[in-house]
């Protein structure tokens, strides 16, 4: 009878100490992305904007030393400005993301409405999905909302929606879908445009991942969606991406209806 309690008391013990292993590693591996998530947003910092105004500069020096033509110096000035508009998204995407590292930021959940979302995205959008042509779509139950951050989310479905216009093609669609399961609401950007291939996604959140310019050549850092995945985070819920070479991408998000 005594090996008996004994027996059950070790087993109790062995559960217990598994259980605070697996809390263990699992925060072990938080604070190991973390580091590489902040490791990563240095590297960028301090290298893209260095490189930025190191050519910056050497232009103007090269025409006032009149090493370069006037001519010459104005058909490099696109390609400054599109370096600078890259730098300048690196920068708020810093801003956004640090907002939620000091202080005393908390998660303030509020009720939204997945179809005031679509709208939202359709409006500051407009000019963009004009200039390419591309029609945004909504699919879902019209009544859908979540209860979350808004400034987080805001954040994730631009940076989202950013993408699926970036990398679609001139005439085509993009959609937003939602779906009600239970206590978890599934958001879905979905485009029809270039795609990647599955060797490109497995390391997508990596930052030695090849980054592509878009179908009318923007570029970007690479950054955000590296932000998106720790807003995700703080918003409970998670992301999953599918996509293939030429037939498109559709970023899932899901996310807990009740974010309390």
């Amino acid at each position: 009878m005594l090996f008996k309690k004994y027996s059950i008391f070790l087993t109790f013990d062995i559960e217990s100490m598994n259980d605070c292993m697996n809390e263990l590693q699992l925060k072990i591996e938080r604070l190991e992305n973390e580091i590489n998530f902040k490791n990563g947003l240095i590297s960028i910092l301090s290298h893209d904007p260095k490189e930025l105004f190191g050519n910056f500069l050497w232009l103007i020096e090269a025409l006032e030393e009149k090493t370069i033509s006037e001519e010459d110096f104005f058909k490099l000035l696109p390609q400054i400005k599109s370096d600078a508009r890259k730098n300048l998204q690196t920068v708020q995407d810093s801003i956004a993301w640090l907002k939620t590292q000091y202080g005393e930021f908390k998660v303030k959940p509020v009720t939204i409405m997945v179809t005031d979302l679509f709208h939202q995205l359709e409006e500051t959008y407009s000019t963009r999905l004009k200039e390419k042509n591309i029609t945004f779509h909504y699919k879902g139950d019209h009544n859908a909302f979540l209860i979350t951050d808004p400034l987080l989310l805001k954040y994730v479905s631009e940076k989202i929606f950013d993408n699926a216009v970036k990398y679609s093609l001139p005439g085509q669609d993009i959609y937003l879908n939602s779906i009600t399961e239970g206590d978890q609401v599934i958001l879905s950007i979905t485009d029809s445009g270039t795609g990647m291939s599955e060797k490109y996604i497995s390391g997508i959140y990596a930052y030695d991942n090849p980054i592509f310019l878009g179908t009318a050549g923007e570029k970007g850092t690479g950054l955000s969606l590296k932000i998106v995945k720790n807003f995700i985070s703080l918003m409970r819920g998670s992301i999953e991406i599918i996509s293939s070479e030429s037939n498109g991408t559709t970023v899932s998000l899901f996310l807990p209806k009740l974010n309390e």
